[in-house]
């Protein structure tokens, strides 16, 4: 066999945005995160994605923090590794498109803050609303990675895939990368579209993946093997399932060979341990749901992504007609034909499965449409790969002329009229981005912000104390049983906390001395008097 060229693979870490966003909707507080940052830096990772897709949205929104400060703070941090955002081209980090004024002044000002790293992206692969981004991103002296969101279907094929990355290449793009949102890329299909690309441009290819269908790490190594030069992958608290795979699994997967990563493995155990509580606290709280950290054969079965099918199954539960489920499974690749044949990935992966559940519920197809369904069919996200069902499209939009151009055309310069409407609340240049994107979130994030964080402080003392709490009943002292006691009784709780006067007594309130010793399996019923007051009580005895 002949010798392979070293060829070191690169690793981009997830666990601050994609990992937590993938496992606990994107609830890791800056808080938890910066007391391991400078470990982080120490372990040689190309990139750390920190910020962007919808961390921006669930700051604000649930945390009342303030995504600009997160950045700066992590930044801070970080001294010696690339900072990576995620961004939705024209839609930025919300879900319409936005003027182009918005667009170049946020990339300015993620760039400004810390960022090094754009990673660009189109639900529907429309070029057209990449542009203003990847511009302003090069403008401003940041990387431009844009990003193929992969998918399977007829259109989709190498050449499909290769010619949009040589076109990203001529607009500018430093790097490309293969976004594989559901988990779809298969290992061998992996190692042919890389294979296939490296041959197409001269940039690096980054792939980016989701061990949802479980095929995830496969998928790594044929495409390391084959000429990928980046994966993103999360620390090993934070991966598998609708995550990433595990940091920690592919550096020692690929150590001793030409693609050694060459990362401090030591250091790596150590996040790994500062990450652990952190999942395990989300466990227990139920922010963890144990069902994202399996595998869904159906996202391959079906080529549905995992979330989808979820949110499919939710609608149908509202609705009482679980037993549709088949129905609508069959019905989305119709639903997907008719609109083009799109991507599923965030937001049309929503519109046409929020279709097909409406046109199997509702008696007959289209008799029905979402707004958003309308808003894709007139055009207003942009070009699909394949023409619309004229005869859907007709029925669902009737004779609004659809738009050809690039959407973005069509919406003027916001920028100055969103200043004026915050000007009373703004201490910061970033703010009216902020309010650009979610403008009543971002108002009410204002308000409490001015007003010293009440609803914050209030939340934390009372986390706080619920925390304590349940710390000090964790490690209150239990009385030892007698060591002839037959029995341990479980108390059916009583209004006061009471002496102990049965030694095998469970919990804070005790029950009266009971003669003769009870059995296991006893039940107990009776009552007492404590401190004057008669109480009724029934126990069940325990084996």
């Amino acid at each position: 066999m002949p010798e392979i060229t070293p060829r070191p693979v690169k690793i981009t870490e997830t666990v601050l945005r994609d990992g937590h966003q993938s496992l606990i909707a994107t609830r890791m507080t800056t808080e938890q995160m910066l007391p391991i940052i400078e470990e982080m830096d120490k372990v040689g990772y190309y990139s750390v994605e920190c910020w962007g897709g919808a961390t921006f949205d669930a700051s604000l929104r649930f945390l009342s923090e303030d995504p600009w400060e997160r950045l700066r703070k992590i930044r801070a941090g970080f001294k010696n590794t690339k900072l990576q955002m995620l961004f939705r081209a024209q839609n930025i980090l919300g879900y319409r498109h936005y003027a182009d004024d918005v667009v170049d002044y946020f990339v300015k000002k993620s760039l400004d803050n810390g960022i090094d790293i754009i990673r660009i992206f189109d639900a529907l692969n429309d070029l057209r609303n990449l542009e203003t981004a990847v511009n302003a991103t090069k403008k401003y002296g940041g990387h431009v990675q844009t990003a193929i969101s992969y998918t399977l279907g007829e259109p989709y094929t190498i050449e499909y895939f290769t010619n949009l990355a040589k076109s990203m290449e001529n607009m500018g793009a430093d790097s490309i990368c293969v976004k594989d949102m559901a988990g779809l890329l298969i290992p061998y299909e992996a190692e042919k579209l890389v294979k296939a690309l490296k041959a197409t441009v001269s940039v690096p290819i980054q792939l980016h993946t989701h061990y949802t269908s479980g095929v995830a790490a496969m998928s790594y190594m044929r495409g390391v093997e084959a000429g990928a030069d980046i994966i993103d992958t999360a620390m090993s608290p934070f991966a598998l399932g609708t995550s990433q795979p595990s940091t920690e699994v592919m550096v020692r997967t690929f150590r001793g060979t030409p693609y050694d990563t060459g990362l401090n493995e030591e250091i790596l155990l150590e996040v790994a341990d500062y990450f652990r509580p952190i999942r395990e606290e989300a466990l227990a709280s139920g922010l963890l749901n144990p069902k994202v950290l399996g595998v869904d054969i159906n996202t391959l079965k079906y080529q549905v992504p995992g979330g989808m099918l979820s949110n499919l199954v939710s609608q149908l539960k509202d609705q009482h007609a679980e037993d549709k489920f088949y129905d609508v499974l069959k019905e989305i690749p119709r639903v997907r034909e008719d609109m083009g044949m799109p991507p599923l990935v965030t937001p049309s992966s929503q519109i046409v499965g929020t279709q097909a559940v409406m046109n199997v519920l509702f008696g007959g197809r289209y008799k029905v449409a979402t707004k958003e369904t309308k808003a894709l069919l007139h055009g207003e996200y942009g070009q699909t790969v394949r023409p619309f069902n004229k005869e859907v499209q007709k029925m669902v939009i009737g004779d609004a002329e659809p738009i050809t151009c690039r959407p973005a055309d069509l919406i003027e310069n916001e920028l100055p009229k969103l200043r004026e409407e915050i000007k009373d609340y703004s201490i910061q240049d970033e703010d009216v981005l902020t309010y650009a994107l979610f403008p009543q979130v971002a108002l009410d994030f204002f308000k409490e912000r001015q007003a010293g964080f009440p609803k914050k402080k209030a939340a934390e003392e009372a986390a706080k104390t619920a925390k304590e709490a349940a710390e000090a009943a964790k490690n209150a002292p239990k009385a030892a049983p007698k060591a002839d006691a037959p029995a341990q009784i479980k108390y059916v709780p009583l209004p006061a906390p009471f002496l102990h006067s049965y030694p095998g007594v469970v919990g804070e309130a005790a029950l009266p001395y009971i003669d003769p010793a009870p059995k296991a399996g006893d039940k107990i019923e009776g009552s007492a008097t404590f401190d004057g007051k008669k109480v009724d009580f029934k126990v069940d005895c325990l084996g």
